[in-house]
């Protein structure tokens, strides 16, 4: 049987890989850009997250989040890291429960799956080639690219969403899925650094903290980094999602509280009376956060601290910094896309279309995603490998 799988991401290579474990499948695996798992690439900042241990459905976001629930328990966090490591990939789970290479190279993921893909004898990559058109005769599908036609038995979509242009994001999946009447939710970009006022952020560029972050309802705790434009890091991928306006609340000192914060402020100013205001927040947080904060509380860096008169106040702004969100950088700089093909028109046990058999979809292109710290991969491996079992009516 002849299988065309759409992608070679993570979603895609999972999927070529687990459709050639029967002998009897040829599979042909074609990727739009020079190589596979490009995207794949620079996850992690290059260091690949590639699933967590402390996943659960309410890492995930989409019109029918229950969706992906059979995919992630048939194949679970512990059988993914297995079946990587029989793939010879050695991980290490960190106290947040984030799993990495050993290597901490995104490149030792990526290999584990390119290299058994090129030495199993039924399976061809294709790359540099895009998926222009897609139909179905004769009980055949049909996928055209601009050199030739393409002829296989079922296909398998993993053709990735709309986030990362750079890296490969792209809408054509959604395209050659609509041509099958399939439909799609709102796009957005998700895992997405945010633009704020830059009043105060602008001079803060490149700053890093662990911070407690409040947006709406949601909070999220990480590493922030600040930026020319606003914010980004962990913490605010996690809150970016369709994030548009708002104020963003940063306690800058999430194991500090109040009361110990301003009694130890008060002792300093107690014990170095004629020390200068830009000195007042040193050895708390980083020097130029903490100046950047004193002037955010009106405080004139040249004064000394026995003329500062509402500690009070300096306190709250290390723990209630806040920042209008104007906006987030875009579709292009996110590395998620939030919303894709509706889940309702596919089987959310065998991933297969309900709309034309032989047809499957899996990762990004449908919607589901995830929260930043593994969860897009996950759900990439568990709906790449549901999909690549063919286990459909067709």
């Amino acid at each position: 049987m002849k299988i065309l799988v759409i992608g070679g991401g993570a979603s895609g290579m999972m999927a070529a890989l687990t459709a050639s474990e029967k002998d009897h499948n040829e599979v042909l695996l074609v990727e739009r850009q020079s190589r596979v798992g490009r995207k794949l690439l620079s996850t992690g900042n290059g260091r690949c997250n590639l699933s967590n241990r402390n996943l659960s459905l309410q890492n995930y976001h989409g019109d029918a989040v229950t969706f992906c629930s059979y995919a992630l328990e048939h194949f679970s966090v512990e059988q993914t890291l297995a079946y990587f490591r029989s793939l010879g990939l050695l991980t290490v789970t960190e106290p947040s429960g984030r799993v990495y290479p050993y290597s901490d190279s995104a490149n030792s993921v990526v290999d584990v799956l390119r290299l058994p893909l090129e030495q199993r004898k039924n399976v061809q990559i294709l790359t540099g080639c895009e998926i222009l058109s897609l139909r179905k005769r004769d009980g055949r599908f049909i996928a055209k690219t601009a050199q030739e036609e393409l002829h296989a038995d079922r296909v398998i979509l993993c053709a990735g969403g709309l986030a990362g242009s750079k890296l490969g994001g792209t809408d054509m999946g959604y395209k050659l899925l609509a041509s099958f009447g399939h439909s799609r939710t709102k796009l957005l970009p998700s895992l997405v650094q945010l633009k704020t006022d830059t009043t105060f952020v602008r001079a803060l560029k490149g700053v890093r903290a662990e911070a407690l972050v409040t947006y709406g309802k949601a909070k999220a705790r990480g590493e922030l980094q600040f930026t020319d434009y606003g914010v980004s890091g962990p913490v605010i991928f996690e809150l970016s999602r369709g994030a548009v306006g708002g104020e963003l609340m940063i306690d800058l000192l999430p194991d500090i509280h109040e009361s110990e914060l301003l009694d130890l402020l008060q002792c300093r100013c107690k014990t170095m009376p004629e020390l200068r205001a830009e000195d007042l927040l040193t050895g708390i947080l980083h020097n130029r956060l903490g100046r950047t904060l004193l002037r955010a509380c009106g405080i004139s860096l040249e004064q000394h601290c026995d003329e500062i008169y509402d500690l009070n106040r300096v306190v709250k702004m290390c723990k209630s910094f806040g920042l209008t969100v104007q906006g987030n950088m875009g579709m292009d700089q996110a590395q998620v896309t939030a919303g894709g093909i509706k889940t309702e028109e596919f089987d959310p046990q065998t991933m297969e279309s309900r709309l034309c058999p032989g047809l499957y979809a899996a990762g990004e292109v449908l919607d589901v995603d995830g929260d930043c710290g593994g969860y897009n991969l996950q759900w990439a491996w568990s709906s790449g490998r549901l999909a690549g079992e063919l286990r459909g009516k067709a």
